[in-house]
């Protein structure tokens, strides 16, 4: 398939930690299901693995220790410690782990479906409450000229987004730009594809990897669920003649992004903008909603921030 470890020196690589306790060979989860999955060993490319009951289950991205000489099938005895991982909530709102050791979350967007309200919101504040870069990946860029986004949804306001200091990229697959802008700025790096039903996501997978049949061929054996499956989240390494040329992870699509019960602070520093006015307010546990004294609405009656944003922050609040 061609893969490529990412080197175990690279900052970004989730092979950099290491777990010397204990024996065996560090590898990269690229797929996991069940109790078993499939990862990248240095030594023997890719390879099914299950995991010790002990240990848990790992998730894409996992730097894992795992031993070959287990019996028929190489086992994982420990997970390294994650730089990072991108959650969902469960049907509890509770928080679910889907990937980890990530550099960016790509937030893909696009004119159809358009997206909802809040939607690009929620993903923003999940990507900052777990320390990872988020990327707004509009879509089907050449259909936003004839498209008429609501005055209050994300379409309208890419520049204002641009403005709080997102990345924001512009993609096609059927015209100008293509896909170039965002396979430069992924390159090397690893990276989670997220985003509602019909954006496209999987046309952008097929484009920023050609040889993405073949790698689901190999990655979905250990799901059951035969060559092609858009039901499990996988691991995929990115084109490229350099050692670390870096890996795509790509999530099934979902209409609505969950939060999953987050702490207020969480929430708070989820707002980019929030930050020169935190811990300014008159009191210290101040929620930014209805309490007198509050500078982060003083802010917005000033135009410091945006009126827009700061009623997304309320309507999060009130459903966290």
């Amino acid at each position: 398939m061609g893969y490529i470890l990412p080197h175990e020196s690279n900052a970004h690589s989730p092979l950099s930690s290491s777990d010397p306790a204990a024996p065996g060979e560090t590898a990269l989860v690229l797929v996991s299901h069940g109790n078993r999955g499939i990862v990248l060993s240095p030594s023997r490319g890719e390879i099914e693995v299950h995991y010790r009951r002990s240990v848990g289950r790992p998730v894409c991205g996992d730097a894992v220790t795992v031993n070959h000489d287990a019996g028929e099938m190489a086992a994982v005895e420990s997970i390294h410690p994650r730089r990072n991982s991108f959650a969902r909530a469960d049907a509890r709102f509770r928080q679910q782990v889907v990937a980890a050791n990530l550099d960016y979350v790509l937030v893909v967007i696009a004119a159809e479906p358009a997206p909802s309200r809040d939607l690009l919101e929620r993903y923003l504040v999940a990507a900052h409450s777990l320390d990872i870069q988020p990327v707004i990946v509009l879509n089907k860029a050449e259909l936003l000229a004839d498209a008429a986004p609501a005055d209050d949804g994300p379409l309208a306001r890419l520049e204002e987004y641009a403005e709080l200091g997102y990345t924001v990229v512009r993609t096609s697959c059927k015209a100008n730009p293509g896909v170039a802008p965002l396979a430069d700025l992924i390159a090397g790096h690893t990276s989670i594809l997220v985003g509602q039903s019909g954006v496209g996501k999987s046309s952008l997978v097929n484009r920023l990897i050609p040889d993405v049949d073949i790698q689901t061929g190999t990655l979905s054996h250990s799901t059951g669920k035969g060559k092609h499956t858009t039901t499990s989240t996988m691991m995929y390494a990115l084109p490229g003649e350099v050692r670390d040329p870096g890996f795509l992870v790509d999530s099934p699509g979902v209409w609505e992004y969950g939060l999953w019960e987050m702490e207020a602070g969480d929430l708070q520093h989820g707002f980019v903008e929030f930050q020169p006015f935190l811990g300014q307010c008159r009191f210290n546990n101040c929620l930014h909603a209805s309490e007198p004294g509050c500078a982060v609405k003083q802010a917005v009656d000033q135009g410091q921030i945006r009126a827009w944003r700061y009623a997304s922050y309320l309507r999060l609040l009130e459903q966290s």
